[in-house]
């Protein structure tokens, strides 16, 4: 990693720690180099600390943001394959307190795909010491439904191809860590199966019905993408997508709660129909931070006008916001703190699997966290220990 300064031992005290499923404890959280020391509860035992420690009254401290559905941000975006591209996007989302992130693809074609995939894979090694880490790649495409392809290029759409993931796996040293296909279409299941060992597969960009996406979930697939976005709506004759993920408790689901992708009724809606099973993601495209004006993605030419991005025929191309954003907004909705960090945090760590690391504050686990006022005010931020903001 790239600038990385010496990291010291200190505390901050006398501050709202988040707990997980606990909620908040008040307490003193300890950082030893660039991991959590221990959280100690406000009438626990008081640790040494070599360095310095900072009393922080009325503040609270929540785990670094990770976003699992992010395509880009800053005029940037990951399927561009440009490594300064990803150190732009990666300083971007640190500053607003997204620590972590899984850069995700467009539909396009296997080439294109390839040079993106091994940039991510890259940047691992030469990561800014202020830039989110990456934590796998998210292969958003090109298997999905022509009828639901939503803003992804129609053109590059292509059955599931299990043999072709796999060289792409290969050529990026195994970093996808998850990937979209539509059950409905020929050698899905197929698909599903063998995948599915290597890597989260996820329902998504699809016209299935109700029994086919039972079928793909008993072959193995996890997860859904964009809840309600792109995807059958849920009728009560024909369930679909949303009533075959909603009965079956190992799955996950993704939401983007931007305030225009998903009604502030459906947001709380998908927390009941997903009891700590939703995941919040940003889909934010390149145009995320940016001002108005014409833009591109996967391919097309997309306007970005009063913060919304579309196509020229006006479908909603993306988002423009990002996660923090997003997990306050939910708040706004009705969602308790407590579930829409979590959404935003150990679920997504979770799914990439990088949860043992990431996505809570627990002892041993790296020492990426924000330190907020009572409003959700972004205060200080910490990224492997070292204040970055």
């Amino acid at each position: 990693m790239k600038g990385r300064k010496k990291v010291g031992d200190f505390a901050i005290t006398d501050v709202q720690i988040f707990q997980g499923e606990t909620g908040f404890i008040k307490g003193s959280l300890y950082i030893a180099g660039d991991r959590i020391r221990t959280v100690v509860p406000e009438s626990g035992e008081k640790h040494d600390c070599t360095a310095h420690s900072s009393r922080l009254p009325g503040k609270y401290v929540i785990p670094g943001l990770i976003d699992i559905h992010m395509h880009g941000n800053s005029g940037c975006d990951f399927s561009d394959g440009s490594q300064e591209g990803l150190h732009v996007m990666g300083k971007y989302l640190a500053a607003h307190g997204i620590t972590s992130f899984v850069p995700t693809s467009m539909t396009l074609p296997y080439e294109k795909l390839e040079a993106a995939f091994r940039t991510a894979a890259a940047y691992r090694s030469e990561r800014p010491a202020d830039g989110a880490k990456i934590v796998g790649i998210h292969m958003e495409g090109p298997f999905f439904s022509e009828k639901k392809k939503g803003a992804q290029n129609g053109d590059f759409l292509k059955h599931p191809d299990a043999e072709a993931f796999f060289r792409l796996q290969e050529g990026c040293g195994h970093a996808v860590c998850l990937v979209d296909v539509a059950p409905e279409l020929s050698g899905a299941e197929e698909f599903i199966r063998r995948v599915s060992a290597d890597s989260r597969v996820s329902v998504g960009h699809t016209d299935a019905t109700y029994e086919e996406t039972v079928r793909a979930f008993q072959a193995g697939a996890s997860h859904v993408t964009h809840l309600f976005n792109a995807m059958t709506p849920f009728h009560h004759r024909e369930p679909g997508v949303i009533g075959a993920a909603s009965e079956n408790e190992s799955i996950t689901a993704e939401l983007i709660c931007d305030g225009l992708h998903v009604h502030p009724s459906a947001v709380r809606m998908a927390f009941r129909l997903f009891p700590g099973r939703i995941c919040l993601v940003s889909d934010a495209l390149r145009c995320s931070g940016m001002p108005d004006g014409d833009y591109e993605a996967g391919g097309q030419r997309i306007t970005l006008k009063n913060g919304k991005a579309r196509l020229p025929d006006g479908t909603l191309a993306g988002a423009v916001s990002n996660l923090y954003e997003d997990m306050v907004y939910a708040m706004k909705c009705g969602i308790c703190p407590k579930e829409a960090i979590l959404a935003a945090s150990l679920i997504p760590a979770k799914e990439a699997g990088v949860e043992n690391d990431l996505g809570s504050l627990e002892p041993g686990k790296k020492a990426d966290f924000i330190v907020c006022d009572e409003n959700w005010n972004r205060e200080q931020i910490y990224l492997d220990g070292i204040r970055i903001r």
